[in-house]
């Protein structure tokens, strides 16, 4: 039975209240002061307390103090009759979670109670039945003839669900859509494999922006149409789910002006999903084009050291050569936080670029550190820890300035993750690339049917490192596993978040506009 303890020096008045909340199934422990109250509290367990304002010694505002400073846990609902500003501020300064002004009626105090009480089942309930509607139609719609936008859209509907559904107590209801999920990821990548090389070369009716045309068609247009400062935030490994995540604490500060999402090229790699992002090229066009620049898969190096050069010539061949830039790459705090230092002068510039790196080496953490497992061990823990760096990052920093200035704001990545727990054998040579999710070697072994394959990688605009280099992709939640202590291997690797190959969460990814207040 919930307990409440109601405290308030004209108690007998509220008999009828105390009998209309037994009908209802909560026992009442009454208390006509503070200190009977804490004496209740030194013996009994209470689910939450109502607390009159106005008493005689200690008023409601002292006896609150005294429950946070040693019973910070219970949930404090304040009744007073008083409606000035300055003794509600006081009350939520204290920490309430919540006030009703007298005169009360019985019906506000049950309200109040399944609020604070029974509001997470109550809202899982709803969430179950609202969702068991929408999975139908869901599931007509991956029954049709779907377009880029199509899929867009159903990938943002599971997102949603995901999310709503994450709190929910009935956990039959989420395994229902982890499997929906599941079936749109399969029929997904069927569907880019389908159009992926006719979006590349042109020929398709109608195409997605893709990670090379992204920023011409998303970014350079606010550019060229005020003068107005613009901040381009790219945080590398970005899910869409997490941007949903974090979209409270950022729209604190700032208003979303748009919230598009544009499809990464293949790799879903930083080598090459964030190289075409900046050079407005695809792969093979940057080697072609930058020979100097470009590192293979086969090559020692930081293969994305040229950034701020590809996205220079990139603006040179849009007419945008005169502007202003700046570029920083944030790896560690203590470069982000010397870095805000420097905000004003920034908005000097016409545009700036900032790259965050922490929620890629948070996936390969992941996968190295048996602690950061255990800190994001499923998707609802991953999207926590990335909004906890948030709220202590040098990021928020930034963005809290910019909240008041009139300028643009930007926010995307290269490509998103996926958590694998399929593994598929492959066999190959030492040259094979590391990747879990793509492999590209002289020599490889696999079943065709169980990956993307790409014979002639040229047809997606990808650098051969030989004649006889295919390139195949892990589709959906697969990982590719060697024969060769392949139990070790897959129980290492199982349930981790990897990239490089075809998902929604890792080639569906978030291009946020975002604007002052």
């Amino acid at each position: 039975m919930t307990k409440i303890l109601w405290i308030d020096d004209e108690i007998e008045l509220l008999k009828p209240y105390i009998l209309f909340l037994e009908t209802k199934n909560y026992q009442v422990i009454p208390a006509i002061d503070g200190n009977e109250a804490m004496e209740i509290l030194g013996k009994t367990i209470v689910d939450i307390i109502f607390l009159d304002e106005n008493m005689p010694g200690m008023n409601g505002i002292d006896v609150l103090m005294l429950i946070k400073e040693k019973f910070a846990s219970i949930p404090v609902i304040m009744i007073t009759k008083s409606e000035e500003e300055q003794i509600m501020e006081q009350a939520i300064g204290s920490k309430i979670s919540d006030y009703l002004i007298k005169p009360v009626n019985p019906n506000q105090i049950l309200l109040a109670l399944k609020k604070h009480l029974h509001s997470k089942q109550l809202v899982s309930d709803v969430s179950s039945m609202n969702y068991q509607q929408q999975f139908r139609e869901i599931n007509m719609r991956l029954n049709e003839r779907l377009n880029a936008s199509d899929w867009i859209d159903i990938y943002k509907k599971l997102v949603y669900w995901e999310i709503e559904l994450s709190e929910s107590s009935d956990q039959s209801i989420f395994e229902i859509l982890k499997q929906q999920k599941d079936e749109a990821n399969n029929l997904f990548c069927r569907f880019y494999e389908k159009n992926y090389e006719e979006w590349l070369n042109g020929t398709a009716k109608e195409r997605p922006a893709l990670s090379h045309l992204a920023l011409n068609e998303k970014l350079f247009p606010v550019l060229k149409a005020d003068d107005k400062p613009v901040f381009l935030i790219v945080i590398d490994n970005f899910r869409f789910d997490q941007w949903k995540a974090l979209q409270p604490l950022i729209e604190e500060h700032l208003r979303t002006e748009s919230e598009d999402i544009y499809y990464s090229i293949l790799p879903t790699t930083t080598q090459y999903a964030r190289n075409a992002l900046f050079a407005g090229l695809m792969p093979s066009e940057i080697k072609k084009k930058y020979s100097h620049l470009w590192l293979d898969e086969d090559e020692e190096g930081n293969k994305n050291d040229s950034e701020h050069t590809f996205l220079q010539e990139n603006l040179k061949r849009h007419g945008l050569n005169n502007i202003k830039t700046s570029y920083h790459k944030v790896l560690n705090v203590n470069y982000g936080m010397r870095m805000i230092d420097n905000l004003p002068n920034f908005l000097q510039n016409k545009l700036n670029i900032i790259v965050y790196n922490f929620i890629d080496m948070l996936s390969h953490a992941r996968t190295e550190s048996d602690i950061v497992r255990e800190l994001a061990v499923d998707e609802k823990a991953y999207r926590s820890v990335t909004q906890t760096w948030l709220e202590h990052s040098p990021l928020i920093e930034v963005l809290k300035f910019l909240s008041d200035k009139d300028c643009h704001i930007f926010i995307t990545t290269d490509h998103g993750s996926v958590k694998v727990d399929r593994p598929v054998k492959i066999k190959s040579t030492k040259d094979a690339s590391n990747n879990l999710r793509y492999k590209v070697s002289r020599l490889l072994e696999y079943n065709a049917k169980e990956v993307y394959e790409v014979k002639d990688c040229s047809k997606i605009y990808l650098p051969k490192l030989s004649i006889t280099s295919p390139f195949i992709f892990a589709r959906s939640n697969d990982f590719f596993a060697y024969p060769n202590n392949y139990n070790y291997y897959v129980s290492y690797y199982m349930n981790t978040f990897q990239h490089g190959g075809l998902s929604m969460e890792e080639n569906l990814v978030p291009f946020i506009h975002l604007m002052s207040k």
